[in-house]
C-alpha cells in the first residue's frame, strides 16, 4: 500500500514538474495503469504492446517524437500544428474528431520499416545492424534547464563479435523548433552508425553537405487523411561522409566513432509557417 501510494505521488511531481516547462513536454507510462513515470526498466527487448505510444516521447511547440521500445531503432513523429502541447493530453491518438473539431496534431509520419526520422542503427560494411537488446532496455524521460528529453538505452547489443550498450537521446528546448540526438555507445568504443530520413513515393527529396530534406505525403495504413510532411536531418558531415540512397531511406554511414549529435525537424501542412515544400527547403538550406 505505502508502495502503490509512494508511486502515485511521483507521477503526480513528475506532471507537475514537466507542465512547469509551457513550450515542451514527455510522456512514458504503462497501458496498465497509465500512471506517467520518469524510467522503465525491463529485460524483455520490445515493450511496445505494453507502453503508450509504443516507448518514451518527447514534444516542442512543433511536434512529438517518440522512440519505440524494440528492436527497430525508429524515430517517429507526431504533427501539430504548432498552436500548443498535444502530448500530454492526447498521449499520440487523439480522435478523429479531435482533429476535425480541435484543430489537433495526428500520427500521419509513416515509419514503415525504416528508422524514420533520425531513427539509429550500426552499420557492419555491408549493411545495417539493429540494436537488437540481448540484456534487455532502459527508458527514460525528464527535463532540463532548457526543456524536456526522452532516452532509450539498448544493451547487449551484438556488433563484430563484441556487445555493445547504446543510448540514444532525443533533446527538445524552449524557443526552438529543433530536436537534437545524442547518440553514445556507453563503453567508449568507436564504431559505425548509421541514420537518415526516411522517405515515400512521390516525395520531394533533396540532400546537401549536412542535411537531408524531405516533403510530401506519407500514405500509411492507418492514415485516413494524408497531408504532405517535411522531414529534415542535419548532420556533422566529417562524421557521415557516405550518403546512400535506398528504396525508402536517404541513410548516411558514419566513420567509426563512440558517438555524434544530430537534429531533426518537422512540419507539414497544418502548419503556418513551414507549410510547403519551397519554405522546408529553404528552412534545411539556409
Amino acid at each position: 500500500m505505502n508502495r502503490h501510494i509512494y508511486i502515485i505521488g511521483a507521477a503526480l511531481l513528475f506532471l507537475f514538474n514537466i507542465s512547469l516547462k509551457a513550450q515542451t513536454a514527455v510522456s512514458l507510462f504503462e497501458l496498465s495503469d497509465s500512471l506517467q513515470v520518469t524510467e522503465v526498466v525491463s529485460d524483455l527487448p520490445d515493450m511496445t504492446a505494453r507502453l503508450g505510444h509504443m516507448g518514451p516521447a518527447v514534444e516542442n511547440s512543433h511536434m512529438a517524437l517518440r522512440m519505440l521500445f524494440n528492436d527497430s531503432g525508429a524515430i517517429d513523429v507526431y504533427s501539430k500544428s504548432g498552436r500548443g502541447m498535444e502530448l500530454l493530453s492526447y498521449l499520440w491518438h487523439p480522435t478523429e474528431g479531435q482533429q476535425d473539431t480541435l484543430s489537433v496534431g495526428c500520427d500521419a509520419y509513416a515509419v514503415a520499416n525504416t528508422l524514420g526520422l533520425g531513427g539509429v542503427a550500426l552499420w557492419d560494411g555491408n549493411g545495417m545492424v539493429a540494436l537488437k537488446a540481448t540484456k534487455g532496455r532502459t527508458a527514460r524521460v525528464g527535463t532540463t534547464k532548457k526543456g524536456s528529453y526522452a532516452e532509450l538505452v539498448s544493451y547487449g547489443v551484438a556488433y563484430e563479435g563484441e556487445m555493445l550498450d547504446i543510448s540514444v537521446r532525443i533533446d527538445v528546448a524552449e524557443k526552438t523548433r529543433e530536436a537534437q540526438i545524442t547518440v553514445t555507445e556507453l563503453s567508449g568504443r568507436k564504431v559505425s552508425f548509421v541514420t537518415g530520413v526516411n522517405y515515400h513515393s512521390g516525395q520531394k527529396i533533396s540532400t546537401g553537405e549536412g542535411y537531408i530534406s524531405v516533403w510530401g505525403p506519407h500514405k500509411g495504413d492507418d492514415i485516413i487523411k494524408p497531408f504532405a510532411i517535411g522531414a529534415g536531418l542535419f548532420y556533422p558531415a566529417k562524421v557521415f561522409p557516405t550518403v546512400e540512397k535506398t528504396d525508402d531511406m536517404v541513410m548516411i554511414i558514419s566513420v567509426p566513432t563512440d558517438g555524434f549529435k544530430t537534429k531533426i525537424i518537422s512540419s507539414s501542412t497544418k502548419e503556418a509557417e513551414l507549410n510547403s515544400a519551397k519554405r522546408f527547403e529553404a528552412y534545411m538550406t539556409k
